[in-house]
This record gives structure tokens, C-alpha cells and sequence, in this order.
């Protein structure tokens, strides 16, 4: 965890006590004794290299900030907090983006779907129009069977024909279908 600390190009190592406001100084200190063990324990939440650093900047800015400057009473635990806290929000923006990516993903999977419901409301629209056009005695039978889902000996009684007439002129309504819808799917091709 050491080594990831200085993976992540603490500002410790870089900033020079001069530069720093003598008012400011106690955050560099702080910094100094602190940063190891925040940046450990912001591994431990985060795992993420670029996480860890961009929480531990931003944990000292508050901290550089915090009520115009002055030093926190318990600075140790303010610290800790702070970060844990920047650690939770950047954890709860990832799972977010998650989400939105899982959303993303199931609406192209619905848009697909939707093609695949517009493909059926098309190869749905042709049938109909096909069973349209098929003789009277044939649509009869292949609607009252496969749309009104009646039986052979309802459809008989309906019609006034046998049970065998009605599922022979099913079998010929069913064959003038396939045939009609296989030339259309040539043809759309």
C-alpha cells in the first residue's frame, strides 16, 4: 500500500515548506504525517489508482479550506472522514455510471426488440392481409379455427359442413398461405 502511495505522486514529496503560507503550513504537516495512512485506507475502499489520487486532493483542498483556513480541532478524524466520505461519493458516482451504461445497454437491446416487434407487426399485417384474400369457404374455416380458436366440430356446426370438410379446407387455406407468404418473402428480399 506504501508503494501505491507513492504510485500516486502524493503532493507531499513535491511541495516546498517556503512556498506554502506560514498560515497553511499545519496542512502541509498534516499532509506529511496523515497522507500514508489516508491513501492506504483509500485503496482499501477504492482500488483504483486515479480514484485514490483524485480523493486524497480533493479530502486536503477541504481540508486547506475547511472554515477559511482554520485548523479542524480533531484534524486527524476530520481527515479520515472527509476522505472516507469522498471515497463513498465517488463509489456511488461509479455505480451510477454503471447504471446508466446497463440502461444504455437494455434500451439498444429494446430497440432491437422493438425491430424484431415491428418485423412480427409486418409478417402479422401480411397474414391478415393474405387470409383476405383466400376463398370465402377457406377463410371461414381458417379464421374461426386458428383466430376464434374453435374446434372442427364448432366450425362444422357453424358452416353446416362435416368436421373432416372443415379441417380438409384448414389444410388447403394453410398450403395457399405458405405459398403466398414465401413468394412475398422473395420478393422483399
Amino acid at each position: 500500500m506504501v508503494g501505491q502511495a507513492a504510485s500516486c505522486g502524493l503532493i507531499w514529496d513535491f511541495a516546498v515548506p517556503e512556498s506554502v503560507p506560514a498560515s497553511q503550513r499545519w496542512v502541509l504537516s498534516t499532509m506529511q504525517s496523515y497522507g500514508p495512512e489516508l491513501v492506504t485506507m483509500l485503496w482499501r475502499i477504492l482500488g483504483n489508482e486515479q480514484d485514490v489520487c483524485d480523493a486524497y486532493q480533493d479530502t486536503f483542498l477541504k481540508l486547506a479550506h475547511y472554515e477559511q483556513g482554520r485548523k479542524p480541532e480533531y484534524i486527524k478524524a476530520y481527515i479520515f472522514r472527509t476522505a472516507s466520505n469522498t471515497a463513498m461519493s465517488i463509489l456511488r458516482h461509479r455505480i451510477a455510471e454503471r447504471k446508466n451504461l446497463s440502461m444504455i445497454s437494455s434500451s439498444e437491446k429494446n430497440a432491437s426488440s422493438a425491430a424484431d416487434e415491428l418485423d412480427f407487426k409486418n409478417l402479422q399485417q401480411t397474414l391478415r392481409f393474405n387470409i383476405a384474400q383466400l376463398p370465402e369457404h377457406l377463410r371461414n374455416v381458417i379464421t374461426l379455427h386458428d383466430l376464434a380458436e374453435l374446434s372442427y366440430t364448432q366450425i362444422g356446426r357453424i358452416l353446416c359442413i362435416s368436421e373432416a370438410t372443415a379441417r380438409v379446407y384448414r389444410c388447403k387455406a394453410v398450403q395457399l398461405l405458405a405459398v403466398w407468404m414465401s413468394k412475398e418473402k422473395e420478393e422483399g428480399q
